[in-house]
């Protein structure tokens, strides 16, 4: 189950090995600074999602206050023509909207509800929910706890990767009181992202560590949850959907975390001993999209000290994104719209659906108006390329930070 933040992430997403896509529109939904979709998008995304075999979810998973509802209820309508596969929804007055209005699209209780506890599972159901998303709270002992203790055709869906929230199952109240503005409403500013340090109120200006270390200290920081190395207890506890987060990440993101983690799952399956044999490529890949460090959560107990990052809020970004290619001419020169700076006679890398990564050397760079350039240095800049081997429509192409570091130095 893999998160798109608009169409092009999507259609990466269904590329690169997703059974589902997750999405927001422009509203109701956690995540208003995304890209998100407009209708047309969200109806384009859906077709090509379908063409493919691939479900699309959407968010709808506000906690929705009186003057939200008038507007819910048309965008649920919109939804009934789009046809999307479930909805998400956390908030009981907009599950009951959604009910009513289209009751032949799944509903999905988002992890919102702080859904923590078998009980809450079996009040779904009978509300008609066909998917309860588990809160992050729960180890995989409880998870299976729940499994036994449900139907068999209620489904239950777990974050395998990705951010996590400081506040229980995602119900944030900090951003709100800092800022004004509500995480409840998709408007969170990540405050638990920020350094923060003690002030004597008689001491104005005099700002003591929280914790004894001289760079600071980011208490509400925590690493990125990764079970690439769990898949085997993941499947055991009995979870029918595996969630990636990042609604607001990249396609090269979208693209390392779909890929790996399918070829984890597919290997398992076929092999528990083809898993564990294949476990430094899963990890060697999934170190080459943006991270804060791995914990696993709370899934093999609470989480200790061990799991913040005290010292800075910044991601471990090994590969930077260049772009999708569109096309490939009849010459072999792939054209995309460019999202970082490279260069003439950089080593850089395809990505490929299939597991493949193939290095290559960028021997020709051409504008848009088929003028010979050197570099791209405007992001989005629509360019074709001629590389050492020629890639593939929806082909990632990225380069090592290391080799961008190298280049900056020369220039």
């Amino acid at each position: 189950m893999i998160p798109a933040s608009s169409l092009e992430v999507l259609k990466t997403a269904v590329m690169f090995g997703a059974d589902a896509v997750y999405i927001g529109g422009e509203a109701f939904g956690l995540r208003a600074k995304a890209k998100n979709f407009t209708k047309e998008e969200m109806a384009q995304g859906i077709a090509f999602a379908h063409e493919h075999g691939v479900r699309v979810h959407v968010t709808a998973n506000i906690l929705a206050h009186n003057y939200d509802l008038d507007g819910a209820r048309e965008y649920f309508k919109e939804l009934k023509e789009m046809k999307p596969d479930a909805l998400i929804i956390a908030d009981p007055g907009m599950f009951t909207l959604a009910r009513e209005i289209c009751p032949e699209i799944d509903i999905h209780v988002s992890t919102q509800a702080n859904n923590t506890n078998y009980m809450t599972y079996q009040f779904w159901y009978k509300q008609g929910a066909k998917r309860v998303v588990s809160a992050r709270e729960l180890s995989l002992r409880e998870i299976k706890e729940i499994r036994e203790n449900i139907p068999e055709d209620l489904e239950i869906e777990s974050f395998i990767h990705g951010a996590m929230c400081i506040s229980y199952s995602g119900r944030c109240l900090l951003s709100s009181y800092f800022t004004g503005r509500d995480a409840n409403h998709g408007a969170c500013t990540h405050p638990c992202r920020w350094k923060y340090a003690l002030m004597e109120e008689k001491r104005p200006g005099e700002y003591l560590p929280v914790y004894e270390n001289e760079r600071g200290t980011y208490i509400f920081n925590s690493k990125d949850l990764c079970m690439i190395e769990h898949i085997p207890e993941m499947i055991e506890a009995g979870i029918d959907s595996f969630k990636i987060e990042g609604r607001m990440k990249t396609a090269l993101y979208v693209a390392t975390v779909a890929r790996t983690y399918r070829k984890a799952i597919d290997d398992y399956l076929e092999s528990e001993e083809k898993y564990r044999a294949n476990m430094d490529w899963y990890r060697a890949e999934i170190a080459k999209c943006t991270y804060r460090q791995f914990t696993t959560g709370f899934y093999f107990g609470k989480p200790d000290e061990t799991t913040q990052i005290y010292d800075n809020n910044t991601y471990v970004n090994e590969y930077i994104y260049l772009g999708i290619v569109g096309s490939v001419d009849a010459e072999g020169c792939a054209r995309f719209e460019q999202r970082n700076k490279f260069c003439v006679g950089d080593e850089i890398e395809i990505m490929k659906p299939d597991g493949t990564n193939i290095p290559v050397k960028v021997l020709a760079m051409y504008n848009e108006d088929g003028k010979e350039i050197e570099s791209c240095p405007h992001s989005k800049q629509i360019i074709d390329v001629k590389l050492s081997d020629i890639p593939a429509p929806y082909d990632i192409l990225r380069i090592s930070n290391e080799e961008n570091d190298n280049d900056a130095k020369a220039e």
